[in-house]
Parts: structure tokens; C-alpha cells; sequence
């Protein structure tokens, strides 16, 4: 069966092949969620040449084969196949699978419950009371209706009325009762359906039915991924818009409630467990957009409906048909991200900052000016001094050390993320006192005491090349308590993958291998 089910695959692989090819290798991943392949034919020649084909139908129907026969879902495979016609299938369970998005070898995940404790779940919590008003939110929302209707010549469509009854289901599902502002809304009608009558008039968004609102929330609850995600790219979470701790530095909390939505993976939320200069009830966006956190909004439903009222008596929209769109004015909230070179003069509210391709050395002194730096990434650039971090709050660093050394980490209590490239040998054992480091990539670091890694007992995430593993491996021992980790050798084949996976402790033992020739 799987046999057959391969042929098909590879007689695609062969069909689009270029002239003069003699292997190619596809890695794919299929299962219930859908398909994805990488990879490619060899000789590539001097240009990319075609790519690989996906074909999706066939690949479904090989991982429907092996989940009835192995029971995996989702399945990781590799497809090795000659210009002679010989081909090679080896297939596992996703536990070990090809790294795609600008990284490169396999990741093998050691502990799939493991979930990376985000900073907002140990903040404080925000004491302040709700800065709604149900009153005053039905008062606004009637005349926000009755302005709108002034401008498009008609009423918008409303759901009927939700009542006492659904209300108070509804907040059973959700495990808290909704902002009472919020909830005097659901009073006077159940959100807008979607489709041509839509207004989107929640500031420009669509407002969602309650069903709508708890089957949101209980499928974004029960989608989390775990902290490796597909990228393995650890993150610190930045504001780009929320004030200093107000909303929880969070890419997801079970507090936020979405009420409504823009139709394009984005959304408005009801922040119910605000940090500690918020308040409950006040309004975020999240969703597609803000997987590094969300942006503020404004401090309840309340105050929002005023400030879109605010707009239409300005005149500050534009209209399409029965269609309006506010326009906000600029936030002033100052920089928080800088993507480019670092500025003589660094702004005190930034929180990220990519340096890209920089020439000559980076010197990293004016960031000492901005005490909420959270990610600093230095990408294909250098620095030779870390000593201006040592006060700084930076979770996620990536940096190229040229003649340097870690010791200004040491110590250091935030520290979360460390991507290290080296220009010479770099000696590891400061990083034995930074309390906070969970994840690790020397993969493209040369190092003199390999052994340290060992005593890095709470690390989580490790990228080594095959060589730095072997060494490891060999000579020492990996971290304790790695949940994820990375071969980060692009040409390794996915039997590599599997011997090295199982060597950290994973059991690939049932790993399938199937080979044919068309």
C-alpha cells in the first residue's frame, strides 16, 4: 500500500524534473491540516531552476495510508529519487521534521507538552476598576447608529436582541463574564451578520455574534502551538503600540476575549486580565498581524465608541457606497521598532531593533538610551562589545561576535533567546549564570568548552551543526532538559535526522523505509 501510494509522488517529482538532473529530494508534511513540501533537484546549475511540485492530492492520500497503518498524523517524509528511477521513502510521525523559513536540517521535538512560559503570564495584574460604563456605552452606541445612518442614508442590520439566558451561556464557556459595557451591547442586538449588510462598526470591524465569539475563543485556546512553533525562531514579545504595562507581554492569553473582526486574520479583543497599569475591559488588537503581542486600543468599549464618534463628527472617514472607514490620526506613541542601522539618537520608548547588512563594527552604546529593549538583532553584522546590555532588559539577542567575549551576559536576568555567530573560538561558561535561557543557536558559532552546554540545566531549545552535536555528544552530554532541538545541517538526510534524534533520547525506532524504482 504505501508503495503505491508513493508512485504517484515520485512519478510527479520525475515529470518536472530539468534536463541533466540526476537526484532530487523532496521533504514534505501532510496530514488532516494540509500538505507542505521543500526541497529540490540536483545539480541546481546557476540559477534555481524549477522547483520542486506539490502534489498535494497524492501526498494527502500517502499520509492517510500511513495514519491507518502507523497511526501518525501528521507525517514527516522525505523522498529520495534518481533520474535512473530508483526512489527511497523514509517516514516518521512529526516528532522529527524538515525546518523550513530561512533556516535549514531538522528539528526533532523531545517534549511535545513543553510550552515556553510567556513573560505576561508572571506579571503583575492591573488592580484598576473597569473604565466602562454600560450606560453610557448604549447612549454612544445609539447615536453612533443614528450618525452613521445621517451619512449612508439608512440603518445598519442587526442581529435580534441576545438574551439574559445566552448571555449567561455564553460566559459559562468562556470561564468569565464579559466587560458589562460590552454586555449591555449584546443586549441591544447580537452582533451584525456577515455579508453585504455587514457596517463594520466596531471600528471598522466586524461585530461578531456570541456564538461566533465563544466558538473563536475556544478554537484559539485549543490551537496553541507549542513555544517551537514551525520556525523554531524564539521571540520576544514587543508592543508596537501598547503603553509600558498595560496589556500582558503575551502572543495569546485565554483574558482576551475577540468580539470582533476584520476578516483577515486580525481582530478586536476585550483584554480581561490587563497587566498592571491597565484596566479590565479595555480594548487590544490581535490575530494575524500581532503574533508578538497586541496593540492598544483604548481603555473599554466605551471610550472606543466615543472616539469613533469623535471621527464622524469630524469627518474624518471615507465612504464607499454604505461602507465607512475611520481614519485614526497617528497614535503618537513614539518609536518602539527600528528595522536598519542604530541612530545616534535611540528613542527611549523602542523595544526592537533589526540591524540589516551594516558596514563596519556596530557599536551597540546608544541603545543604553532605550531601558525598554526588549529584541536586538544584529543580521549579517558585526559588534565587539555585549558590556552596553548588561542593564538593558533584551529577552532575544542575535549577534555576530567578532573578537569579543559573553562575560557581559553573565548575571544576566532576562536574557531568554541567544543566537550567536563567532569570527573566533568563544568561550560558553557565562552563559552558565543567566537564570532565563531557554533556547540556544551556536550553530553558527565556534566554541572552546562544548562541555558547558551540559550545565545548562533549565535550557529548552538547542541548534547545533551534525559536527557540534557529534561533539557533544561523544564528549559530554546535551542539556537535560532540552524539549526541542535542531540539526541545522541543510544537506543532512532525514535517516540522519532519525540516528541523531534517536541519540538525544527519542524513540525512532518505528521509522519507515520503503524503497522502489519506477
Amino acid at each position: 500500500m504505501v508503495e503505491q501510494a508513493v508512485r504517484p509522488i515520485v512519478e510527479a517529482i520525475v515529470a518536472k524534473a530539468p534536463q541533466g538532473w540526476t537526484e532530487a529530494v523532496m521533504h514534505a508534511r501532510a496530514g488532516r491540516g494540509g500538505s507542505s513540501v521543500t526541497g529540490g533537484y540536483a545539480p541546481r546549475g546557476t540559477s534555481w531552476g524549477p522547483s520542486l511540485p506539490n502534489p498535494h492530492t497524492e501526498l494527502m492520500a500517502l499520509a492517510e495510508v500511513l495514519r491507518q497503518e502507523r497511526g501518525w498524523e501528521p507525517v514527516s517524509m522525505e523522498i529520495r529519487c534518481r533520474a535512473s528511477g530508483e526512489f527511497r521513502l523514509t517516514a516518521f510521525h512529526d516528532a522529527v521534521a524538515c525546518v523550513t523559513g530561512g533556516m535549514s536540517g531538522f528539528q526533532a521535538v523531545l517534549d511535545p507538552d513543553y510550552r515556553l512560559p510567556q513573560p505576561g503570564l508572571s506579571q503583575e495584574a492591573g488592580t484598576a476598576p473597569p473604565s466602562g460604563d454600560p450606560d453610557l456605552a448604549v447612549a454612544r452606541f445609539h447615536a453612533y447608529l443614528d450618525r452613521r445612518a445621517e451619512i449612508i442614508g439608512r440603518r445598519d442590520e442587526l442581529n435580534p436582541p441576545a438574551t439574559a439566558a445566552e448571555l449567561a451561556e455564553a460566559e459559562r464557556r468562556l470561564g468569565r463574564p464579559l466587560p458589562a459595557d460590552l454586555r449591555a451591547l449584546y443586549l441591544i442586538a447580537d452582533g451584525e451578520s456577515a455579508g453585504h449588510d455587514s457596517g463594520y462598526l466596531i471600528a471598522d470591524n466586524l461585530w461578531l455574534p456570541l456564538r461566533s465569539l465563544v466558538a473563536e475563543h475556544i478554537d484559539w485556546s485549543a490551537g496553541e502551538r507549542p513555544w517551537y512553533g514551525w520556525d523554531l525562531e524564539w521571540k520576544a514579545v514587543v508592543f508596537d503600540t501598547a503603553p509600558a504595562d498595560t496589556v500582558r507581554r503575551c502572543g495569546a492569553h485565554p483574558g482576551w476575549l475577540r468580539f470582533a473582526t476584520s476578516e483577515d486574520g486580525n481582530y478586536l479583543a476585550v483584554d480581561t486580565a490587563p497587566a498592571r497599569d491597565g484596566r479590565p475591559g479595555q480594548i487590544i488588537r490581535t490575530g494575524r498581524d500581532y503574533d508578538e503581542g497586541p496593540a492598544y486600543v483604548a481603555d473599554s468599549i466605551t471610550a472606543l465608541l466615543g472616539r469613533s464618534l469623535e471621527l464622524l463628527d469630524q469627518g474624518r472617514y471615507e465612504r464607499d457606497g454604505d461602507y465607512l472607514t475611520l481614519l485614526e490620526p497617528g497614535d503618537g506613541s513614539g518609536t518602539r521598532q527600528i528595522i536598519g542601522a542604530v541612530p545616534d539618537e535611540v528613542p527611549p520608548a523602542l523595544q526592537a531593533i533589526h540591524v540589516n547588512d551594516a558596514t563596519g563594527t556596530v557599536d551597540l552604546a546608544p541603545l543604553t538610551a532605550a531601558p525598554r529593549l526588549r529584541r536586538l538583532h544584529l543580521n549579517r553584522s558585526t559588534t565587539t562589545d555585549l558590556t552596553p546590555l548588561r542593564t538593558l532588559p533584551v529577552e532575544s539577542l542575535r549577534v555576530t561576535l567578532a573578537e569579543g567575549d559573553l562575560s557581559p551576559l553573565a548575571d544576566h536576568s532576562h536574557l531568554t533567546s541567544l543566537e550567536l555567530t563567532t569570527t573566533a573560538p568563544l568561550a560558553l561558561a557565562p552563559l552558565r549564570s543567566v537564570p532565563q535561557l531557554r533556547g540556544l543557536d551556536l550553530s553558527a558559532a565556534e566554541t572552546t568548552d562544548p562541555a558547558t552546554l551540559a550545565d545548562l540545566t533549565d535550557l529548552r531549545y538547542l541548534a547545533l551543526t551534525a559536527d557540534q552535536w557529534a561533539t557533544v555528544l561523544d564528549e559530554a552530554e546535551a542539556p537535560p532538559a532540552l524539549a526541542a532541538a535542531r540539526l541545522a545541517d541543510k544537506d543532512a538526510s532525514f535517516e540522519e535526522a532519525l540516528a541523531w534524534a534517536s541519540r538525544l533520547g527519542l524513540d525512532t525506532g518505528e521509522a519507515l523505509a520503503v524503497d522502489g524504482r519506477l
